[in-house]
């Protein structure tokens, strides 16, 4: 196999649930009740568990227990290129427009494994050329009008949409919960 075909030790993927609607907050940028599904929080926790660093902007954040254990880099504006957090010694702070993703990997010491996008919208779409995965849920009982979109396109394109025309084919969907009609769809 030529060097150039040798499969990346790092996987990129995606981790959100949305709305009806597509969106991932409501318009003060809350994640409100509605799409909080016990069966996906579990399925996402689980996931992040696995992950040998989680990405997100600053207004982002997984929560639950563990995550203040878990390595991070957090995207801002507020720094050049690179920086410690200094509120969190596991996580650094990244300015995509000073530092490539891959110094700021390198800064976090980070060579192999699943690398979770956890979010917000500009997050969500900057790495939509490079997911390897995207593990998108769903509750359709919930809208969010007015609220924070997964990717810049929403709502002018749906969330699927946006995916597929990156090139990522989605997997049958499997149903989380069927009362908040919740399902989960991986695209690869």
């Amino acid at each position: 196999m030529a060097a150039q075909d040798t499969p990346s030790p790092l996987r990129i993927e995606g981790f959100v649930i949305v709305s009806a609607d597509g969106m991932i907050a409501n318009e003060r940028g809350e994640m409100p009740a509605e799409i909080t599904i016990a069966a996906d929080q579990r399925q996402f926790h689980a996931s992040l568990d696995a992950a040998a660093v989680l990405v997100h902007g600053r207004n982002s954040s997984e929560g639950g227990p563990k995550a203040a254990a878990r390595r991070r880099i957090v995207l801002t504006r507020k720094v050049t290129a690179l920086a410690p957090d200094p509120g969190n010694a596991k996580a650094l702070l990244w300015n995509p427009a000073g530092a490539s993703f891959e110094d700021a990997l390198a800064s976090a010491s980070v060579t192999s494994g699943l690398i979770a996008i956890i979010g917000g919208t500009e997050v969500f779409g900057l790495f939509l050329p490079r997911y390897d995965a995207f593990h998108l849920s769903r509750t359709g009982k919930a809208r969010l009008p007015g609220g924070r979109p997964v990717f810049p396109q929403v709502p002018e394109l749906t969330p699927e949409a946006v995916l597929a025309s990156h090139g990522l084919i989605a997997s049958e969907p499997r149903v989380l919960d069927a009362d908040a009609e919740c399902t989960l769809v991986t695209w690869r």
